[in-house]
């Protein structure tokens, strides 16, 4: 009995020497493997480096997967033209040049024709009815199997609140004035502003200054005042218009390859979608915020006129949007998926937003 009680402790000691032997031996060679290990990915957008409100998004979204991950996924950040051009974003992370990009979903209409409704819709949903509808409302589902043909995961990965309407090189009167107007203005406004005569131009965000002072185009619509005037548009239009019924809401998107978010490890993964979410949580405050500030920026010290549009083309125009949208239905499958779900969360969310925040902002004068 005392014979085996010894063994067994001689035993126990081998075992501890083992382990401890494994141990000292892991340590020595854990630094070195986890390095070897560690995963880098690349992000590719369609925004100059850090531009207020969607490029400054796409630079925290980097760092904070960076930092939640203790370096164990690092996210390069390519801005517009590094690594691919401003609109071929979506591309890049179709086919695996990138695996992540920050860009806006308007852009990828040609592919997609209801893609548009996931940054805005004119005379849609506002930032917050946006985001119930993308969290709650159905939204995020029906944007998953739009984009799932292409292998690309699609989040809210920034907002910019309410846009304002555009610059303007002389002032809009009337109806009558948007006829042969060159304006850049891309997804489904764009669409609404062709049907009322005027010609939309599509162009990266980095080309609409050279444009706007060229020519090229008479107004543009780009976001709100602290984006806009980062971007310098009243150095080349005085002219500046609200509301953004073309864009009541700034959402940016983050794409993510599916088959690279597929092969993260579970908690990298975690880190990832919740670096995002937070980031667009973040911006819609950021981005209120700095227009409140701008816009009095631009009008104290750059000499900018905020004009409101007149009122027969806001009419003409909440008209022609209901032709634009009705289409969809007509266009089957993902896409009348889209629009019905959109007008879902719309009619879900609009007597609330009438009874409480309109009538309260009314109050308040």
């Amino acid at each position: 009995m005392s014979g085996r009680n010894i063994s067994r402790r001689k035993a126990l000691s081998l075992a501890g020497m083992g382990a401890a032997a494994a141990a000292s031996a892991y340590q020595t060679l854990a630094t070195p493997a986890l390095a070897q290990t560690a995963i880098r990915w690349n992000m590719v957008t369609s925004w100059p480096r850090d531009l207020p409100g969607p490029g400054v998004s796409a630079r925290r979204i980097c760092e904070a997967i960076g930092t939640m991950s203790d370096g164990k996924l690092t996210v390069d950040l390519h801005s517009a033209g590094e690594l691919v051009p401003a609109l071929e974003v979506f591309d890049a992370v179709a086919d695996g040049t990138a695996e992540m990009g920050h860009t806006a979903s308007f852009f990828w209409q040609g592919k997609m024709a209801a893609a548009p409704f996931f940054t805005a819709v004119p005379f849609g949903l506002t930032p917050l009815e946006h985001m119930c509808w993308i969290e709650r409302g159905g939204g995020q589902e029906v944007w998953d199997a739009l984009y799932e043909p292409f292998g690309v995961r699609p989040f809210m990965g920034g907002n910019t609140g309410f846009q304002m309407g555009g610059w303007y090189k002389r002032r809009v009167t009337g109806l009558d004035d948007l006829k042969g107007l060159k304006i850049r203005m891309p997804g489904l406004g764009g669409e609404v502003m062709r049907r009322l005569g005027a010609t939309p131009v599509s162009l990266a965000p980095g080309e609409i200054l050279p444009a706007l002072q060229s020519g090229l185009v008479d107004a543009t619509e780009f976001l709100g005042p602290s984006g806009d005037l980062a971007m310098g548009f009243h150095q080349a239009a005085k002219f500046y218009y609200a509301p953004g019924w073309h864009e009541p809401n700034g959402t940016g998107e983050a794409l993510i390859g599916a088959k690279a978010l597929e092969e993260l490890p579970g908690d990298l993964r975690a880190i990832v979608l919740h670096a995002i979410r937070a980031e667009n949580a973040l911006s819609v405050a950021e981005g209120e915020w700095m227009n409140a500030l701008q816009l009095n920026a631009l009008t104290e010290k750059h000499g900018v006129t905020v004009l409101p549009f007149p009122d027969d083309m806001i009419r003409a125009a909440r008209r022609v949007t209901g032709e634009v949208l009705a289409d969809f239905e007509e266009m089957g499958g993902a896409d009348a998926a889209v629009y019905r779900s959109f007008l879902k969360a719309r009619e879900a969310m609009g007597p609330w937003t009438h009874a409480n925040e309109l009538q309260y902002l009314t109050a308040r004068g």
